[in-house]
């Protein structure tokens, strides 16, 4: 029997025919689009970050005045005793005395000839800078009597134009700051007595109100989100999960449990500002539960984030083959031994890195914690847990609101640096749930 050979003519397998080269084209095509779509989305994300970053890194630094400061007895200890608690009774208008002597003394002793008045020196430091040395110095009681070197925060509108906020154009039509003291501040950066330093209290101070912008802080809604984190993660996860192995491995398959999974995929596609109403609704008016507290942020964001953890734990435990369950069954298991011991395991990476992403979803969430009042003005750091789970406290995408809503330039920098904090803790839960998963995940 002969055969006979293939030619590269017409027919030909080895012919490069139009709709060969059509086929390719169109590939290619496509290949150029999908680049080009990750492109536009990596431009984007670059766009974004560069926006976050150049608008709200300054809120990192702030504006400091370094001036040698005499704490005289008369007016800081009248008694003589050192004893803090007599002390006490100096409030802060005393400080801010104090204050404002030693910058004027300092400004004269550095030969800083402007035409200024008391006041307009006195108001180059912030409203903050009293209750800062007032703490110094009860932290310290034997600093009384001598000089000690300070660094006390400066106005915000000082701290504005060192960063390019507050210009001199914008000063003169600005009751808060006038021209000379834009060049008075311009004299002591020159001379050392003022710059930009690395801010903690942006991390660790609580708010502020609208007349000292300069000393807000986050403190307190780091805090408030961190206990309703913690709520949220003792609540979602272990009812998610052990709901998600009950309806995928023990309920039987029946009109009832299907009309359970849809509603679980509805309540995913929600919008977050329903339980927003719910928490008000249930929690707040007929709980009886104290509104800006963490506990009913937790609770709301727990329902939530419920079916978020339901159905990537259910996708988890359908991902394990089901050789692995026929197998411990075949060999004597029983069916919760199967689950619990051979199922469950190979399932983790999944069900945790859907967990951390129900987290992260609930930690940037904003609207519900509105409804229920985490926008209010919180200063006071509440209390260890669980008496602090009832305390007033804000969170963090609620304290970015409040600070948008604020008039003076400085929250809308703060508010920015929020967004950089924010993203910081969502960068780390994903960083954390691909580790996990590379951690646990087992292959077969």
């Amino acid at each position: 029997m002969s055969m006979t050979p293939v030619t590269a003519g017409a027919g030909s397998l080895f012919a490069r025919d139009p709709r060969t080269a059509r086929r390719r084209a169109a590939e290619a095509r496509f290949r150029a689009y999908g680049m080009g779509a990750v492109l536009v989305g990596v431009a984007a994300l670059l766009l974004l970050l560069s926006s976050v970053l150049s608008s709200g890194l300054g809120a990192f630094r702030q504006t400091q005045i370094h001036i040698p400061v005499m704490l005289a007895e008369s007016a800081l200890d009248p008694s003589g005793t050192r004893d803090p608690a007599a002390m006490r009774k100096v409030t802060t208008i005393g400080y801010g005395k104090v204050i404002d002597a030693a910058l004027k003394d300092a400004i004269a002793q550095a030969g800083i000839a402007l035409p200024l008045t008391d006041a307009e020196i006195a108001a180059m430091v912030s409203k903050e800078a009293p209750a800062q040395l007032r703490n110094k110095v009860l932290a310290e009681p034997a600093l009384v009597g001598g000089t000690v070197q300070v660094s006390l925060l400066a106005n915000g509108r000082i701290d504005g134009y060192l960063k390019g906020r507050v210009t001199m154009d914008s000063a003169q039509l600005d009751r808060n700051v006038t021209p000379q003291q834009l060049l008075l501040a311009d004299e002591m950066v020159a001379r050392g007595m003022m710059s930009r330093d690395f801010n903690p209290g942006f991390l660790t101070a609580p708010d502020a109100s609208d007349l000292r912008p300069e000393a807000a802080g986050l403190g307190v809604a780091i805090l408030g989100s961190a206990y309703m984190m913690l709520i949220v993660l003792g609540l979602a996860l272990p009812l998610g999960v052990a709901s998600s192995i009950y309806l995928e491995e023990f309920a039987p398959k029946n009109r009832w449990t299907d009309l359970i999974e849809v509603n679980i995929a509805n309540l995913a596609a929600v919008p977050s500002i329903v339980f927003g109403v719910l928490g008000l609704a249930i929690f707040i008016n007929f709980a009886g539960l104290p509104q800006s507290a963490p506990i009913v942020g937790g609770l709301v964001l727990t329902l939530m984030t419920l079916p978020t953890i339901i159905i990537a734990t259910r996708a988890a435990l359908k991902a394990v083959p089901p050789s692995i369950r026929d197998a411990a069954l075949g060999v004597g298991a029983s069916r919760m031994q199967a689950v619990f011991h051979h199922v469950l395991p190979l399932a983790a990476p999944g069900i945790l890195t859907g967990a951390i992403i129900g987290l992260a979803q609930a930690l940037g969430e904003t609207a519900p914690l509105l409804l229920i009042g985490m926008v209010a003005f919180v200063r006071e750091f509440p209390s260890a847990p669980p008496e602090g789970f009832f305390d007033p406290a804000p969170a963090l995408p609620a304290q970015i609101y409040n600070w948008t809503q604020r008039a003076d330039p400085a929250f809308v920098e703060r508010a920015w640096g929020a967004i950089i904090v924010l993203l910081g803790f969502l960068l780390v839960m994903n960083a954390a749930a691909i580790l996990l998963r590379r951690r646990f995940e087992r292959r077969w």
